[in-house]
């Protein structure tokens, strides 16, 4: 039975219509949910009242918290900043192998503690030196009307804005959501629909509509994540498969991070990713013809570090999230054979560190 929806929770969603049946469809995402009055789409956080659609979790957060870019993960976007993350209640997708399953599939919104208005964010992230703002933690696709106008409040104050998502949005929506990010950090959970139905709930081909998109029709700078599970997505032809897609369709610069699953959630008997894995699939990928890609969630000072795909020279050093060298020239330049790195760049004095730092907007 969902909670009814207070009248604290009740600010305006877009993307819905009615239905002859007189019930609401969400136009949000590919879910495409279909409610009665006072229900609850499957995200929790999106539902109808009075015959609209409300979105229940804007101006309320989980928390909020100052982290190096590189937390997101984002390696080929103003390396070594900082960037003030937040996050909401709440998801669209239903992974069994959710690392943030707390928040994600929150049914209680005790969780959401912490509230700021988008200018309040926008001021406290200027305030704290970030160079940008994230929405990370859950999807911010499902509070898509609270980020955006939070990355107009950011952009107004010269503040960059950064989604961590999983791409599952419809067209319209997208374009509009998209249309104030910077960059994007975007799960491609697997390769495979049947993996999307089977462990997320959702499918694969309108992520890989949005990753099109944003790739060869937007100026979002855009990294992709893929979380390899033992036995599920880890084959050495799905992640061969999945490569040579990103290479054709995405482009061959668009760097690729491959992490560890650690047991969580709903799949706690599956054992934690070996290293050896993601060294596997690095090499597959790079095989590819993939010039950037990384590991994360093991100690791998190689699978971290950026190299200069035309000379091979190490330009960025990274120890999991810490800067160890960077001979990056301020305009993303190889300092060695002067190949262009593909990213965004500026002049690099000291990285903000691996720290996280537990904020409140004021």
């Amino acid at each position: 039975m969902d909670e009814p929806i207070s009248l604290t929770e009740r600010y305006p969603a877009k993307y819905w219509h009615t239905l002859v049946d007189g019930r609401i469809q969400c136009d949000l995402c590919p879910r495409d949910c279909k409610l009665h009055e006072g229900q609850r789409g499957a995200c929790y956080v999106r539902g109808r009242i009075e015959n609209a659609m409300v979105l229940t979790t804007y101006g309320r957060s989980s928390g909020f918290c100052v982290d190096p870019i590189e937390k997101k993960p984002l390696y080929h976007f103003y390396p070594g900043s900082s960037v003030l993350s937040f996050g909401t209640a709440g998801c669209n997708l239903a992974c069994k192998f959710c690392q943030n399953w707390d928040i994600s599939k929150s049914r209680s919104f005790d969780t959401l503690a912490d509230q700021a208005s988008p200018d309040a964010i926008a001021r406290s992230a200027e305030q704290r030196g970030c160079k940008s703002v994230a929405f990370t933690y859950n999807d911010p696709v499902i509070f898509a009307e609270y980020a955006m106008d939070v990355s107009d409040a950011c952009h107004a104050r010269g503040i960059k804005t950064v989604a961590v998502t999983a791409g599952y949005i419809h067209e319209t929506a997208r374009r509009d959501f998209f249309a104030g990010i910077d960059a994007a950090n975007v799960d491609l959970k697997g390769f495979t629909d049947a993996f999307y139905v089977k462990q997320c709930g959702a499918h694969l081909q309108p992520v890989l509509d949005t990753l099109k998109y944003l790739c060869n029709e937007t100026n979002v700078w855009v990294e992709l994540t893929t979380l390899l599970i033992p036995g599920l997505n880890d084959s050495i032809d799905e992640i061969a498969m999945m490569s040579e897609w990103i290479a054709k369709e995405l482009g061959k610069k668009v760097p690729l991070h491959f992490t560890a699953f650690h047991p969580d959630y709903k799949m706690t008997d599956v054992p934690a990713t070996p290293a050896t894995t993601l060294v596997r699939a690095r090499e597959i990928a790079q095989q590819a013809g993939l010039s950037y890609v990384y590991t994360g969630n093991v100690h791998n000072v190689d699978g971290d570090t950026t190299f200069c795909p035309a000379c091979n020279s190490k330009l960025i050093v990274r120890d999991w999230y810490e800067i160890k060298q960077y001979r990056l020239t301020p305009d993303g330049h190889c300092p060695d054979c002067h190949a262009a790195i593909a990213g965004h760049f500026e002049s690099f004095t000291k990285a903000f560190g691996r720290q996280r730092i537990r904020v409140l907007p004021s």
